[in-house]
């Protein structure tokens, strides 16, 4: 199965997105995706393949390589095929298994498009009526991909306008380096504004003037004109 899925994959290689994903992802020495293997295929063809193959292949086989693949769309077209099984489990044993898989192996979601594919659909939602420490200890970790994980993973329960946890990483965040936790805490605070706008201006007016520009920036994007440049120009 693992053979007829890399196959797949291989017939859609685009020998343009092969030059231009590296760049993009930043695999050059000293980037945040440094390393990594690309075969320039789109995401909808990975999206295609892991729907055509998601169930027939195994936990073991998604474990044993393709959620370890050094090629990023084998890692991405396992997370795909993980998300869908996930979905379509019948049993929290199911769930709370495929879960595991994927926290035991996020250092292989090691790229902000696969946690931006994966972590709210698996972690987020197994989460949703349990108790999640866990998001503290991904948080904690020092580890940038398993943090931005925490973040992403409480679009789950963003959705459905439970915001305590992710204003609280959020408030954790505010001083981290990497500007893709930047960018994440600002991508969920919009999505929070979408919402709620009185809940994402009041932990806003709070924290603003702290926030990395990025942060900030991502965060009032929708806000209107004025409401923005008072932001920007320290007026609130």
């Amino acid at each position: 199965m693992l053979d007829k899925v890399k196959n797949e994959l291989k017939a859609h290689r685009n020998p343009e997105k092969m030059v231009f994903l590296p760049r993009f992802f930043q695999t050059q020495p000293g980037g945040y995706g440094e390393g990594d293997i690309f075969w320039g295929v789109s995401v909808p063809d990975q999206r295609r393949v892991a729907r055509r193959f998601y169930r027939e292949i195994s936990l073991e086989e998604l474990k044993l390589l393709l959620l370890q693949d050094p090629v990023h769309e084998c890692r991405f077209t396992a997370l795909a095929m993980l998300v869908a099984k996930f979905e379509r489990a019948k049993t929290e044993e199911e769930r709370r298994a495929m879960v595991e898989l994927y926290l035991a192996h996020a250092d292989f979601v090691n790229n902000w498009d696969l946690v931006d594919a994966s972590a709210d659909k698996l972690l987020g939602a197994y989460l949703a009526d349990k108790e999640r420490s866990i998001l503290w200890e991904l948080a904690r970790s020092g580890h940038l991909w398993r943090q931005r994980i925490a973040v992403i993973a409480t679009f789950y329960f963003i959705r459905r306008n439970d915001f305590k946890d992710f204003f609280e990483l959020a408030e954790f965040f505010l001083d981290h380096e990497h500007d893709l936790i930047h960018k994440a805490v600002g991508w969920m605070l919009r999505e929070v504004g979408k919402r709620d706008f009185e809940a994402a201006y009041h932990f806003l007016k709070l924290h603003y003037r702290r926030m990395p520009r990025i942060m900030l920036r991502y965060a009032i994007e929708r806000f209107e004109p004025q409401l923005r440049q008072d932001f920007l120009q320290g007026k609130i």
